[in-house]
């Protein structure tokens, strides 16, 4: 262990050279210019399904109110991540339900008609990654510029 040591201190080795340390730094630089933009994709992807996710579930409930129901609704829930709610569009309106929206998605348009027809919109305000539409025909993703719904 002394002959070791003793060797390194005679030649000097002290250290990485600065063409090493540039070296390992333009290599994490590479990988790192690989890996952001796959991973801020990600997260664009994690935006939209949670905007279909609270779209489905929304839907899920006007569909379970037409089992029995049959008056007109009303979906409201402007508030990014706040709570989405159900109502009737009576003189004087009924909440026939509410939940939790995801945070960063706001319920742009919701609306039910007396046919047990329906149609939500729900976009993710904050990122601009796109807007989920769920009628009671199904799912659609829509452009980010969408901003109406209609109930076929």
């Amino acid at each position: 262990m002394m002959a070791r040591i003793r060797k390194s201190m005679e030649e000097k080795d002290q250290g990485f050279t600065l063409i090493e340390l540039l070296v390992v730094m333009i290599i994490i630089g590479i990988l790192a210019a690989i890996a952001v933009p796959v991973f801020l994709s990600q997260r664009a992807k994690a935006r939209l399904t949670s905007a279909k996710s609270d779209a489905s579930v929304i839907s899920k409930e006007l569909a379970a109110y037409y089992v029995d129901g049959s008056s007109a609704l009303s979906v409201s829930g402007a508030t990014a991540g706040g709570t989405w709610t159900v109502a009737t569009t009576a003189a004087t309106p009924v909440t026939v339900t509410t939940g939790k929206l995801s945070p960063g998605n706001v319920v742009t348009a919701g609306s039910g008609t007396t046919t047990g027809t329906y149609c939500v919109l729900v976009s993710t305000s904050t990122s601009g990654d796109g807007n989920v539409t769920v009628t009671s025909q199904g799912l659609t993703v829509n452009s980010p510029s969408a901003t109406t719904c209609t109930a076929a």
